[in-house]
């Protein structure tokens, strides 16, 4: 089921974020809202009605994961284009403040849909929520998008590619992340509940530490509100450092304190990475070209991490779990220090408040 929604998102990645460039990012992410919400409405009725097969909840993840290949890159092109270019980084850390905030309610709300109402009622509750999103980001009103020139899609591919590749500091850290997020995301979820089983706890410890590695992740998020370094992708890079501590910490085991405190540090340093990462993204990369970036990042930060969840637990069968644990811990600091290497990354500025202006795109009456 998982697996079901995983691939076409992958595999779809790239091909919204053309149409998020091509179309009003609004309208796509709308379109995206409804087509999700109709899948989980339909898996709803479903359980509802008893008729659920596991080939209908295949069908519809399948159908789910598609539309959020188009939602991701349309998302994440849109900031841009809705608040002042100086207020990028506050913008961005707020959206991640929200984020992170509603997964840690997300989790509990829907825990007690289950438990009061079923599964059916959880999931139609779920399909309401995207109807919901369609209509508040309907409400917006952005100018519509024209394409520079006319092009087709394997066109707009190929520029993308180029524009991609172009750039050292960005093709460098998305093949850090692509390691990173497959191994210690793998390590991570896979081995940590093993060891919370067998040393710790069990699934209320795991459960705690999960939750204050998300209270980290809140916590760098309002970090992001105020802190303004000018060296971008050093400072975002370095923060990446904060994430093996986690894992060392499981692969002993240390006492659960500890644990907290180092999953708390990981989630810092991922929400600051991810803050400084976008606010780079979107200062440096034309805003109609900014929703194919996304998505070749994002395609690249994701492809492998199936990969780290199938293998994570053969390889601990093969070494041990702790070896694995700081295994991984050091592929994630192998994977990152060289990053600090590259002149692009550790020279990269914020652009100055004066030089930032708020993105204009042409409307197609402007065009005319």
């Amino acid at each position: 089921m998982l697996a079901a929604r995983s691939l076409p998102l992958v595999l779809f990645l790239l091909v919204g974020g053309i149409w998020a460039d091509r179309l009003p990012r609004h309208k796509v992410m709308v379109v995206a809202d409804l087509v999700s919400g109709a899948s989980q409405a339909a898996v709803a009725l479903l359980l509802i009605l008893g008729e659920a097969e596991i080939w209908h909840l295949v069908a519809f993840g399948v159908v789910n994961g598609s539309a959020t290949a188009f939602f991701f890159p349309a998302s994440q092109g849109i900031v841009p284009q809705t608040v002042p270019a100086a207020l990028l980084q506050q913008a961005n850390a707020l959206l991640r403040l929200v984020l992170n905030a509603s997964f840690i309610g997300g989790a509990a709300i829907g825990g007690l849909l289950v438990a009061a109402f079923g599964s059916g009622t959880a999931i139609a509750f779920d399909a309401g929520a995207y109807f919901a999103g369609a209509i508040f980001v309907g409400a917006m009103r952005l100018p519509a998008m024209v394409p520079v020139a006319s092009s087709n899609f394997l066109s707009d591919l190929a520029a993308g590619w180029k524009a991609f590749r172009a750039r050292k500091w960005l093709w460098v850290i998305v093949l850090q992340f692509s390691l990173v997020n497959a191994v210690h995301s793998g390590a991570f979820a896979v081995l940590g509940p093993v060891v919370a089983q067998s040393d710790l706890g069990g699934a209320k410890d795991w459960g705690l530490i999960v939750a204050t590695q998300s209270l980290g992740m809140v916590a760098g998020a309002v970090l992001g509100l105020r802190f303004r370094p000018r060296r971008l992708l050093l400072t975002a890079t370095l923060a990446v450092l904060l994430m093996p501590g986690v894992l060392l910490a499981l692969g002993v085991p240390l006492a659960l304190p500890i644990i907290l405190c180092a999953a708390f540090a990981a989630g810092i340093g991922i929400e600051t990475f991810g803050v400084l990462w976008d606010t780079a993204m979107q200062q440096q990369i034309p805003a109609g070209m900014l929703s194919r970036l996304y998505s070749y990042d994002m395609l690249g930060s994701l492809a492998l991490m199936p990969v780290g969840y199938a293998l994570a637990g053969p390889i601990a069968e093969l070494l041990g779990v702790r070896a694995t644990l700081w295994s991984a811990a050091a592929v994630t600091a192998a994977a990152t220090l060289p990053v600090l290497l590259v002149r692009d990354v550790r020279t990269l500025e914020r652009k100055p408040v004066e030089m930032e202006t708020p993105v204009r795109l042409s409307t197609r009456s402007e065009t005319a």
